[in-house]
Formats: C-alpha cells, sequence, structure tokens
C-alpha cells in the first residue's frame, strides 16, 4: 500500500509540474544560501587561524599606564615600555628573544600620491628574527627602509624607491630609500602589520621621533612554544609585582577571540541567508494546502473505502519530502558551483574550500531543505487525513 500512495504523490508532482518547481526553486536558493555563506565564513576561520598560527610562539607585552617622565625640569607623560621595564622583561625573558619596537603612525608620498601607514622602529638585527625580505635585502641603517608587500603593491614601489615621511604640508620631510620589500604576512597574530608598514632603522626612528628609551610594544620569541606560559608569569611575576605595569598577551588567546567572532559574524550571515528559506516554506506550504483543495473527492474516495488517517497523511508527506529533495538535490550541486565562485571571489583563494570543514555546510543545507518541507507539509497533511468523508465527496 505504502508504493501506491507514493505513486499518489508522484502523480500530484507531475500534473503540477510548474507549480511544485517554482516552490522546489524557493528549497533551492535557501540551500545554496545557508550553504555558500556558511562555507564562506569556514574558509575564512581556517585561512586567518593558519595565518595566525605562524606566530603562535611569540608573547605581546604593551604598556598599560600613563607614566610621567621629567627632562630638564619639562614632566611629559607617556605610555610606553620604559628602558627599566625592558630590563625586567628581558631578564625575566631567559634565553628567550626580546624584541622591543617602535611604533607610529604617519602619512608619507611616494612619487606625487600621498598614503597613510604605519612606521615601525626596529633594531636591524632583530629583523630577520621574524621578517622575511622578498625582493632587496635587509636594512643596515641610515635611511635605508623595508616597506610591506601591500605597500609595494599599491605603490608599485621597488628597491630604490624613494618615500617622503610627514604629511604633505610639512616642510623639510625625511627622505628614506626601499632597500628591500617584505614577503606577505597576512593578518599576523604578533601585533606588526608588516604589509602596510614601512620598517625603519630604530636609530633614525627615534632621531625623527624621539623616545629613545621608551617602547610601543616588546615581542618575546619563545624558543619552545610549550613553555609561552611559563614565560608569560615569569614576565608578569617580575614586572607586575606591586602594580598593573604591561598587559601580556600571546598568539593563542588572538586567534581564539578572532575566531569566535568570525564565528558569530558566520552564523549571523547563515541566519540571513535561511530567510529565503522560510520563504520558501510558505511557498510550499501553499502548494500543498492547494494540492489537498485541488483533491478533495479523491482524499474522500480514500476514506470512504477504508483508507486509514495515517496513509492519508503519508500521501501528502510523500509529496513534500519530493518537492524537497528535489530542491535540496538540486541546492546542493549549485551550493558547490556557487559557494567555490563566493569564496575566490571573497577571498582570493580556494585553499580550503575541498576541506571536509568547508564542504559538511553542503549536507548541511540540504537536510535543513528537506526538513522546512516535511514541516510545511505537516498541516496540510493532517486537514487532508481529518476531512470527513461524506462532505468531502459532496464537494465540486
Amino acid at each position: 500500500m505504502m508504493d501506491i500512495f507514493f505513486d499518489l504523490s508522484v502523480r500530484s508532482v507531475r500534473l503540477n509540474f510548474l507549480r511544485s518547481l517554482l516552490a522546489s526553486i524557493g528549497i533551492v536558493i535557501g540551500v545554496v544560501a545557508i550553504s555558500s555563506m556558511g562555507m564562506l565564513g569556514t574558509n575564512m576561520q581556517l585561512s586567518v587561524k593558519d595565518q595566525l598560527s605562524a606566530n603562535v610562539n611569540t608573547v605581546m607585552i604593551s604598556s598599560d599606564v600613563v607614566k610621567i617622565r621629567t627632562t630638564a625640569n619639562v614632566s611629559t607623560t607617556s605610555s610606553g615600555i620604559d628602558k627599566s621595564t625592558l630590563n625586567d622583561i628581558e631578564s625575566s625573558a631567559g634565553q628567550n628573544q626580546v624584541i622591543p619596537i617602535h611604533r607610529t603612525s604617519t602619512q608619507f608620498t611616494i612619487g606625487s600620491t600621498d598614503g597613510r601607514g604605519s612606521i615601525y622602529g626596529l633594531d636591524p638585527n632583530d629583523i630577520p628574527k621574524f621578517l622575511t625580505v622578498d625582493q632587496g635585502s635587509l636594512t643596515k641603517g641610515g635611511s635605508d627602509v623595508l616597506v610591506g608587500a601591500t605597500i609595494a603593491s599599491n605603490f608599485n614601489l621597488n628597491v630604490g624607491s624613494r618615500i617622503k615621511i610627514g604629511p604633505s604640508n610639512t616642510a623639510n620631510r625625511p627622505v628614506v630609500r626601499v632597500a628591500g620589500i617584505l614577503t606577505a604576512r597576512g593578518i599576523a597574530s604578533d601585533g606588526v602589520n608588516a604589509d602596510t608598514a614601512i620598517i625603519v632603522p630604530d636609530l633614525w626612528y627615534t632621531d625623527h621621533y624621539g623616545d629613545k628609551d621608551v617602547y610601543d610594544q616588546v615581542n618575546v620569541i619563545v624558543q619552545n612554544v610549550d613553555t609561552i606560559s611559563d614565560v608569560e608569569s615569569a614576565i608578569d611575576k617580575k614586572v607586575n609585582r606591586n602594580t598593573q605595569i604591561v598587559r601580556i598577551s600571546d598568539a593563542s588567546s588572538r586567534l581564539t577571540s578572532i575566531t569566535a567572532t568570525l564565528g558569530t559574524i558566520t552564523t549571523f550571515i547563515m541566519a540571513i541567508g535561511g530567510i529565503s528559506l522560510v520563504v520558501a516554506a510558505v511557498s510550499i506550504f501553499n502548494v500543498m494546502m492547494m494540492s489537498v483543495k485541488e483533491r478533495v473527492q479523491e482524499i474522500g474516495i480514500l476514506l470512504s473505502i477504508g483508507t486509514e488517517k495515517g496513509e492519508v497523511r503519508r500521501m501528502f508527506l510523500y509529496e513534500a519530502i519530493i518537492l524537497g529533495l528535489i530542491g535540496a538535490i538540486v541546492g546542493g550541486i549549485c551550493s558547490f558551483v556557487i559557494g567555490y565562485s563566493v569564496v575566490n571571489a571573497m577571498l582570493g583563494n580556494t585553499t580550503y574550500f575541498f576541506r571536509p570543514e568547508s564542504l559538511i555546510y553542503i549536507p548541511y543545507g540540504m537536510v535543513i531543505g528537506v526538513v522546512v518541507c516535511i514541516i510545511s507539509g505537516m498541516y496540510p497533511a493532517w486537514m487532508a487525513s481529518n476531512m470527513d468523508p461524506i462532505d468531502a465527496l459532496r464537494s465540486e
């Protein structure tokens, strides 16, 4: 008997093919929206995670207080890490490498084009410890600088190019020469966004910006990642012994925070895509209600010859499942193609697209599409099975 009712459901879908097709298209759109957005969000998370993991052995230290310094009877304030604090950090870091960093943001001019970016002041000996030159050579001091890959690309810089540092309305701006172009790093977890920065020697930085013995950030590169917690504890105990002077963080904490944020954004985007499934559910409900209204006499005949209510319900639920499966299968195929295109267009690469964490959203979307159809068909199926056979046979 089950095959007979399934055949009746297939017949109904075939007789109302155009109407059924339009209802299934709503499911296709919903499945594509959810799957594509889920894959995009997952690819973003995997990309960021891999980039941040590259600096997982770095501890970042920044100032947590504003200190008052007095020089020649003139008081100035600074929120940086002073020399004595740096000495405490170095003594508690053991054999691990300590890299003090100056940082500011300023305008610059390349040719006739103005731009803005970060200026990092580093000891030339510290640069190769965490930065790699793609073209040219490392700076050895003076006015030779390194530029990030993004700045080099945006301004068509080459080794030997000249850059004027400072606002364009400033007289006697210092000019630096590009000694090398850095390898692209992407999102950095060590607090140094080198892709959009100009790296200058620390002596050049302090000559032009002052604060010779005050640093904006100190990075500690830990030799053994397993000891990173011990290193952080030692620095905290030594530096923050009486009051909170510095903030200490590492790549893992930033990684957790960023991936959690991206996960929330992905869920939100998928929820927006899910609105299309709500519209599809209304469409399926409407199709099923029309199917019930058009087949009232058929339902009356079935009930009058002894067909049980459960079998009538099953007949209409089969119809909803058929519509859902058609929409889900077509939607799954389209999700693979469209999802690939969206990831490639938004992120510029599909390195992580074929990962299981990414592709799993296709069956997720398909299952959700079928479930939506079943839920939408429940009330029409219940209404059909509870008709009075006599009233149904009287209808025209």
